[in-house]
């Protein structure tokens, strides 16, 4: 058993671990479970275009943005557990309003709430995590809960596949209220307050724009955070419309949430392995060839495509889907490290930075490039090999000065 600083009990380390991964989980949950679900959902709400079935996810990344720009600020005002308790309040607002929505857009408000509130459990759950583990401690229970967004992606759709099994679609909000109540009181009950009152700081706009401004003013931080925008778009796009791609234009039907676990499982297989050989290789470097891999793996098979007039096959568009998320998977991470590296002095405010830019970028990168899906997925390979292009020629100019090398020499990461 842990104790607080006011000599409380808390969870010992599993428990934990398993406390917090229950709650970041809660985004992934968000994202994938409603992906079988979106045609049925469309129908019931009138959609008349399929594609604009893509905002049910789109939206709820736009309010996920937003809420990481606010929530890290306020936990170090307010204390953690209020933070969770205000985004856990506004995510239960947003799934009572998309189970009940009786129109799109009302639907689609729904999601952007569910997106605003679990942006705390993303946010906040790091800082209790660091509040209460420091060095290979903290890296250890890290590593724990990074493992669920490995395999959230995986049985989301699947578990989503079940809920349709076995009723509509409303019941996936009723299953986010379940398990948010859950994680919630779970929270509530058994996990001690870590910051106390004496290292709290107040919330203050200007201090938030003073963190902000020098977190801009750096080119290391604002370049790799600026690539990691366009490593995202792409990939938001494909999470919007891959129901699309493989129910509608593939025929998988049912079977839809295997091949999205397909990719999934690619993704994490290269996280794993980055955080095997990063020591050694250096996170420059190892950006760098996944992302000119991906880029032009993702050139050559469009213009295989478009030079032969038909769509790639389910078999080779799965290796294409497989090869791009090893490559997505060996990027994010240090990207998002790359981007901190300057910013120790500021780390809290620095992070609601690194995190709330790339997702106001992304999020109009998903929405065009999924609006040019209407039966073919060259568009989709198209706007990978751009927006990794664009992704990488900015970190280059970030780090000009950091040629990558190994551990010890100049520019090592």
């Amino acid at each position: 058993m842990s104790k607080s600083a006011n000599g409380g009990t808390g969870p010992g380390r599993t428990e934990f671990v398993t406390m917090m991964a229950l709650l970041t989980s809660m985004v992934a949950l968000s994202i994938d479970t409603v992906l079988p679900a979106l045609p049925v959902m469309g129908r019931d709400l009138g959609v008349a275009d399929v594609t604009d079935n893509q905002l049910i996810v789109t939206v709820l990344f736009a309010g996920l943005g937003l809420g990481q720009l606010i929530y890290g600020p306020l936990s170090d005002s307010i204390g953690r557990k209020p933070a969770i308790y205000i985004g856990i309040a506004i995510f239960l607002a947003g799934c009572l309003a998309s189970l009940f929505a009786p129109d799109f857009e009302t639907m689609l408000v729904g999601r952007a709430l569910q997106g605003l509130g679990a942006a705390s459990a993303r946010i906040v759950t790091i800082a209790v995590v660091r509040d209460r583990f420091a060095g290979r401690g903290m890296a250890q229970v890290m590593s724990f809960i990074m493992a669920v967004f490995i395999l959230v992606p995986i049985l989301a759709p699947m578990v989503g596949q079940g809920i349709l099994f076995a009723g509509d679609w409303h019941l996936i909000f009723v299953f986010f209220i379940g398990l948010a109540g859950i994680a919630v009181t779970w929270f509530g009950l058994r996990q001690f307050e870590t910051l106390p009152p004496a290292r709290r700081a107040r919330f203050s706009l200007s201090n938030i724009a003073r963190g902000f401004r020098t977190a801009a003013t750096n080119r290391i931080t604002l370049g790799y955070t600026i690539a990691t925008g366009f490593t995202f778009g792409p990939f938001l796009a494909y999470l919007s419309s891959a129901q699309q791609i493989f129910q509608y234009q593939y025929g998988t039907g049912d079977a839809f949430a295997l091949y999205f676990a397909g990719g999934a499982a690619s993704l994490g297989v290269a996280s794993f392995l980055n955080g095997r050989i990063v020591m050694r290789y250096g996170m420059r470097r190892l950006v760098r060839i996944s992302q000119t891999a991906s880029a032009a793996t993702s050139f050559v098979m469009a213009a295989i495509a478009l030079a032969m007039g038909v769509e790639p096959s389910l078999f080779w568009l799965m290796v294409y889907f497989m090869a791009i998320f090893f490559a997505v998977g060996m990027v994010f991470g240090n990207l998002n490290a790359l981007a901190m590296e300057p910013m120790g002095a500021i780390a809290g405010i620095a992070s609601a930075f690194v995190g709330f830019v790339p997702t106001a970028l992304a999020v109009p990168q998903g929405i065009l490039i999924g609006s040019q899906l209407d039966g073919s997925v060259i568009p989709l390979m198209i706007g990978f090999g751009i927006c990794t292009s664009v992704s990488l020629g900015v970190g280059l100019w970030a780090d000009r000065d950091h040629p990558p090398g190994p551990i010890g020499e100049a520019g090592a990461a």
